[in-house]
């Protein structure tokens, strides 16, 4: 199949372009930096031509209640220049949970998105995935100082990027579902049990405090980042840090 991977250069994109390209798919991959801009609708058209699939791996460039705007705007420039190309399935890649924490508004964003795809006229998957552990260490610099780094007792089930692609390039080529697929790191740990486990790996000394009050993810109640009936992806998180 011919697949056009928007926003295909980034952490996930350039690996799902490369995944869906080993199993013998035209993977094309678009970005800004190939002449097309999601917002102004740019490149868009000529983009998702003679496309079979379209997999959005774009992200808005902040977290907070502008990323509702860019969702939006993006979606809908998105659905119609696919229905206008004929385009037969729509990926997106969401976050497991995400329609359960409206205090932050990033996920009411994403959420939006899910909203506006499963509401547009083609058919689509929406691969959901819990935290990365790439971005373990940005977490922690939200809320460090030269000793301590603060965090909340928060349960994390981390996933690598590699299996979150694997997941999506998995989901681009099968048929659409229609629904939702959420995929898991094989582990669940509360973020300040796995920031002391991110530090003594590097041999780091400064010491984690729990904090129900730090950060971005105190908001998030109970368990809902998690999922243990989630497809179990194989990597564990101290063989990643290896």
């Amino acid at each position: 199949m011919k697949i056009a991977v928007i926003g295909g250069t980034g952490l996930i994109g350039s690996q799902v372009v490369k995944d869906l390209t080993a199993a013998g798919h035209e993977a094309v991959p678009h970005s800004k930096s190939t002449g097309v801009d999601i917002i102004s609708g740019q490149g868009l058209d000529d983009a998702v031509a003679g496309a079979d699939v379209v997999v959005n791996l774009t992200n808005s460039p902040t977290f907070d209640e502008a990323s509702l705007a860019f969702f939006q705007t993006s979606m809908d420039n998105l659905l119609a220049a696919a229905h206008k190309g004929g385009v037969g399935h729509f990926v997106i890649l969401s976050i497991v949970g995400v329609e359960q924490v409206p205090e932050l508004d990033y996920y009411r964003a994403k959420a939006l998105q899910e909203r506006l795809l499963a509401a547009g006229p083609i058919p689509y998957s929406i691969v959901r995935a819990t935290q990365f552990m790439e971005f373990m260490d940005a977490v922690m610099s939200w809320t460090a100082d030269a000793d301590t780094v603060r965090l909340p007792a928060t349960p994390i089930q981390p996933i690598a990027s590699k299996d979150v692609a694997a997941a999506v390039a998995e989901g681009a080529a099968g048929a659409p579902l229609n629904g939702i697929r959420n995929v898991a790191g094989p582990e669940i740990f509360t973020l300040d049990e796995l920031g002391r486990i991110t530090l003594s790996r590097k041999g780091d000394n400064r010491n984690v405090v729990t904090d129900p009050t730090a950060g971005m993810f105190a908001v998030v109640k109970s368990d809902v980042l998690t999922d243990k009936n989630a497809h179990l992806a194989p990597t564990r998180y101290t063989d990643w840090l290896s």
